[in-house]
């Protein structure tokens, strides 16, 4: 939820990560990972913005992962088979303090290889240059200083001055999921108004997972009372319906006998999405 949190906000505010990360203002428009035939392990944590001359990958991470240095390596030559002539700027940016030694390292190496890239820990960032574009307001929180609810009331004073009001609300919505890796939920709810969170794009998107998450759980319920155990590439399916899929399988699942049944209204709506 963080990371995806994060790469949203990129995607939305490309200028203002491109002012704090690149040292000046451009404009920047997300690049697809499918473009680079990319199959990240978690592709919610990682965002590629580009301009006419250069590419901005950013990868955002929760806590650390011993994969990184490597991942950074493997899309750096992937991007240069695709893009030869532009720039590329690679960053890691760490959202929760962690005292392990990947979250200092900025460089992955092999007998004859060496692949540099940049490492942001936002605990050791002041939060200053965080609050001068709304873009990076929801990382302030997590910054160096330790007064984290003064932060997030300062924080919370800005985004009312926001002007768009589509803005506002995404960088509120944003800015109290960050927060909820440092501060408990009662001091988030008393400095943001959660009347603003509730209309942004980041908030409904995280309902919406929710709502799909737990119709998941009870279809899968259903199914193995009804078909006995299931496969793992049938569980893999169910997980891949959308909640309308799964309001439809709903339905469908009481004329089930076997799970063959289940084989194939599941082929059904897999060859209609592939058309």
């Amino acid at each position: 939820m963080y990371d995806s949190t994060c790469k949203f906000i990129a995607a939305k505010f490309g200028s203002d990560l491109a002012k704090w990360l690149l040292g000046k203002e451009m404009e920047l428009t997300e690049l697809k990972p499918s473009e680079l035939s990319l199959e990240p392990i978690r592709a919610d944590s990682l965002i590629f913005l580009e301009s006419s001359a250069l590419i901005l990958h950013i990868e955002f991470q929760t806590d650390p992962d011993e994969d990184i240095p490597f991942r950074m390596a493997d899309y750096r030559l992937r991007l240069y088979r695709r893009y030869p002539n532009k720039q590329v700027h690679q960053v890691v940016i760490y959202l929760r303090r962690s005292g392990q030694a990947v979250v200092n390292q900025d460089v992955f190496e092999l007998p004859g290889t060496r692949h540099e890239f940049r490492v942001i820990r936002l605990w050791e960032v002041p939060y200053q240059p965080l609050l001068e574009s709304p873009g990076l307001f929801p990382f302030a929180v997590l910054s160096q200083e330790t007064n984290r609810e003064m932060v997030l009331g300062e924080v919370a004073r800005r985004i009312e001055e926001i002007g768009d009001r589509t803005n506002r609300n995404n960088v509120a919505a944003s800015t109290a999921i960050l927060a909820g890796l440092v501060l408990n939920k009662d001091t988030v709810s008393k400095l943001l108004r959660e009347d603003i969170m509730k209309e942004s794009v980041i908030y409904q998107d995280i309902i919406s997972k929710g709502e799909q998450q737990e119709a998941r759980k009870l279809i899968l319920r259903q199914l193995s009372r009804c078909c006995g155990e299931l496969a793992p590439n049938i569980i893999s399916q169910v997980h891949g319906l959308s909640v309308e899929q799964l309001e439809e399988l709903g339905e469908a699942l009481l004329d089930f006998q076997t799970e063959k049944d289940l084989e194939k209204w599941l082929k059904k709506v897999y060859k209609t999405k592939s058309v």
